[in-house]
């Protein structure tokens, strides 16, 4: 659903050059906030912000535990989230909220030039 929200936003906004990398950022700033940051009676909220040539997302969740960021073991399964989210982004972080928990937030800008960034 999230995805589909952001897709729909990217599309009115005219970023559809940032929507792949977008998209895999947003799905792994939720898989962390569901694995790992889930409080029981709490949603997790995703917010969209339009950035000069880009886009902020960000992922508000109930916990106050904080996401580090390790390279993980080669040929290890998981561990590669933030990794990803901090090569598909120009920029990330986490903040704190009003009221409980925090919120991890990143920007993706597309290339002046109509390009996607890269995705490498």
């Amino acid at each position: 659903m999230a995805r589909r929200e952001l897709r729909k936003t990217l599309a009115d906004w005219g970023l559809l050059d940032i929507e792949d990398a977008a998209s895999l950022v947003l799905s792994e700033l939720l898989t962390n906030a569901v694995r790992h940051a889930h409080v029981p009676g709490r949603e997790i909220e995703t917010r969209f912000f339009p950035l000069r040539e880009g886009l902020r997302i960000e992922v508000h969740d109930s916990s106050e535990q904080r996401p580090l960021m390790d390279l993980p073991e080669a040929g290890a399964v998981g561990g590669w989230g933030l990794p990803l989210v901090d090569t598909l982004s120009d920029l990330w972080g986490v903040s704190d909220r009003q009221g409980p928990g925090k919120l991890v937030w990143a920007h993706v800008i597309g290339d002046p030039a109509g390009g996607a960034p890269p995705l490498s």
